[in-house]
């Protein structure tokens, strides 16, 4: 099955609000080797100026991946997730994260063409505070290997 190309300009239904947990950043930090204070200790965290704890700049991935399977898993897209290769991914945040945050995240699948035989797609997440301040985009390519042969 080739990758469905109608759905570029698609955006998904919000995902419910997700509250930013001391917990999740920490295990988080953990592990993906961060060591800096402000994202472990509460204390180092105030002292330094924060609210709470500093998330770090890529710990909003976590969350991206479940909006991002709303798209992965509708099966009329025509993506076969074993033959997914990922590109390339970025992030712009317009504020830190911290703990305590509410955030809801909303897909938009900005590209889906098919290229000699394989699917190239490029999704941004957007995720807002209960203001609907945007918080961060976290950008990601995948690319849907043909089939071989």
């Amino acid at each position: 099955m080739q990758l469905n190309p109608e759905y570029a300009g698609k955006t998904y239904p919000p995902l419910p609000a997700w509250r930013v947990s001391a917990a999740k950043i920490r295990e988080f930090a953990l592990a993906t080797g961060i060591t800096q204070p402000v994202c472990l200790d509460e204390a180092a965290a105030h002292a330094a100026g924060y609210p709470s704890l500093l998330a770090p700049p890529t710990f909003l991935v976590t969350l991206a991946q479940e909006a991002e399977a709303q798209y992965i898993q509708d099966p009329a897209a025509g993506i076969d997730f074993s033959r997914v290769v990922h590109g390339e991914e970025n992030f712009r945040l317009e504020r830190p994260v911290y703990a305590g945050d509410l955030l809801q995240a909303t897909l938009k699948v900005e590209k889906a063409r098919n290229v000699r035989g394989h699917g190239m797609v490029t999704t941004a997440v957007t995720f807002t505070d209960p203001d609907g301040a945007t918080v961060a985009v976290v950008r990601s390519s995948l690319i849907v290997r043909g089939e071989e042969g």
